[in-house]
């Protein structure tokens, strides 16, 4: 677009301003948070399920973690082929910045765990206070103990529906994953949160074969 821009890939970027800038054609990169948020979703529920548009650079600690629980994987194309059987086995997190396990991905990633067999300890390294959505898995019937910087996770054989509300975008996200493997109903209000990450991820996920209705609050 005619920028005049120095040091991609160090430390530090120096931009020089120019009088104009031209127009120009660009292809936004796929959204991994979102790839990993459907990922989750299969190991939730369990399923065959292809996702789409999918740099497997990107996701490679997301889909490293999702193995070692148990779901397996096969690339297809632009996209991956995650195939979960059973009930998911208890990992251990840590979130990291890019190429590291996203902290975006923590909140979808306890759900999963919540359920998983065995004990599991998330350690959120990123951002403080980031654990909002414990409380709300917990109505749910999910084992959760905050440490200080971790979340000791104690997997149960099953979560069961509950009204929760979501607190932050990967918050809501998670609470929607996780009604998915629950026992009844689950309502998740705050879908304003849920809606600055995500486009129509009601109907992706009926599209899956998800019971999922989404009725406008109010």
């Amino acid at each position: 677009m005619g920028a005049r821009i120095h040091g991609a890939g160090t430390k530090v970027i120096r931009i020089e301003g120019v009088e104009v800038l031209r127009g120009t054609e660009y292809t936004c990169i796929p959204d991994r948070i979102e790839a990993g948020t459907f990922m989750v979703a299969a190991g939730i529920a369990g399923g065959d399920v292809r996702v789409d548009n999918v740099i497997l650079e990107h996701v490679l600690p997301i889909v490293a973690k999702l193995r070692e629980a148990g779901l397996a994987f096969e690339a297809e194309g632009n996209g991956l082929r995650v195939v979960a059987e059973g009930r998911p086995r208890a990992v251990d997190v840590r979130t990291l910045p890019y190429p590291g396990f996203p902290t975006d991905m923590q909140a979808p990633m306890m759900a999963l765990l919540a359920a998983a067999d065995g004990t599991s300890v998330i350690t959120e390294t990123v951002f403080e206070n980031r654990f909002l959505h414990v409380e709300e898995l917990k109505r749910m019937g999910a084992d959760i103990r905050i440490e200080g910087a971790s979340a000791i996770v104690r997997g149960v054989p099953r979560l069961f529906g509950a009204q929760v509300r979501a607190t932050d975008l990967r918050a809501g996200a998670a609470l929607v994953l996780a009604g998915l493997g629950a026992q009844g109903e689950t309502e998740v209000t705050g879908l304003a949160h849920i809606d600055r990450g995500y486009v129509n991820l009601a109907s992706k996920l009926r599209a899956l074969g998800a019971d999922v209705l989404r009725v406008e609050e109010g």
